[in-house]
């Protein structure tokens, strides 16, 4: 049972996070919920039928695109604005803050408004909150595309607490400088009784000199519940990929001192 939570900071250290929603695939497993990249990020046209109202072609109809023109978030998968809108935009998401509505939309919380997960993420991002998702078991499966991963970073993600994860896609989520954590076994969020409503306080350390691959993390709600997770950071390669705020700027900064 995905759901988000956002507090945008370049870390998330002891931070408190707000709810985006809770999705999952339309035929999960028996005894655990699923989710694939598919879902996460969708294959498919910008708009079914003649909507407008879905972010991605709203984005296109307001920069002058005819919608005969929208075509695949796989021809656009250039333009980062195009694929931040189709993030979680898949039209089969179940969403559990909406009492199983299907369909790319959540609930803004306090307000209790239904938005697309787009207009909610970028709602709580202006408010300066970040998001964490809360996932079932191989978190990620599918074609792992590297979008199913930027998405969720462009969108406030600065945590993912799954079962478990798919190893690629669990690997893409660090290089964008998310972080990975793992129920421990026997747990996930129906057993703990997390319903997404609450806010939540990641306990790290304040230094990520002290931070180690796989240590154990506690997880605090504002409801008075208190769970222990297991940090995904496999290597300290990836601790030094995170501490940077991900690859990319890792990859950067060490080429700017190797030419000092």
């Amino acid at each position: 049972m995905p759901s988000f939570f956002l507090l945008f900071s370049s870390r998330l250290f002891n931070r408190t996070c707000f709810p985006i929603c809770s999705e999952r695939r339309t035929k999960p497993s028996p005894k655990e919920i699923q989710c694939g990249t598919n879902y996460l990020f969708p294959p498919t046209p910008f708009i079914h039928g003649t909507s407008p109202r879905l972010p991605a072609a709203r984005y296109l109809v307001e920069h002058g695109v005819d919608r005969r023109g929208f075509n695949s978030y796989g021809s656009r998968r250039g333009n980062d604005e195009v694929m931040a809108r189709g993030t979680f935009a898949n039209i089969r998401l179940i969403n559990k803050l909406l009492k199983g509505e299907v369909g790319p939309k959540t609930i803004h919380i306090p307000t209790g408004e239904k938005l697309s997960v787009y207009d909610v993420a970028m709602r709580y991002k202006n408010e300066g909150h970040d998001t964490i998702i809360l996932a079932g078991a191989e978190y990620g499966s599918g074609s792992s595309r590297d979008w199913a991963a930027k998405g969720p970073m462009l969108l406030g993600v600065k945590a993912l607490i799954a079962k478990s994860f798919e190893r690629i896609h669990r690997s893409n989520l660090v290089g964008m400088g998310i972080i990975p954590l793992c129920f421990k076994p026997g747990e996930d969020a129906d057993v703990l009784g997390l319903t997404g409503q609450e806010r939540y306080t990641i306990n790290l350390p304040s230094s990520v000199a002290e931070v180690r691959p796989g240590q154990d993390v506690t997880v605090l709600t504002d409801n008075n519940k208190s769970f222990v997770c297991t940090l995904r950071f496999d290597t300290e390669v990836e601790l030094a990929y995170f501490d940077h705020g991900g690859i990319l700027q890792y990859v950067i900064r060490n080429l700017i001192s190797s030419k000092q």
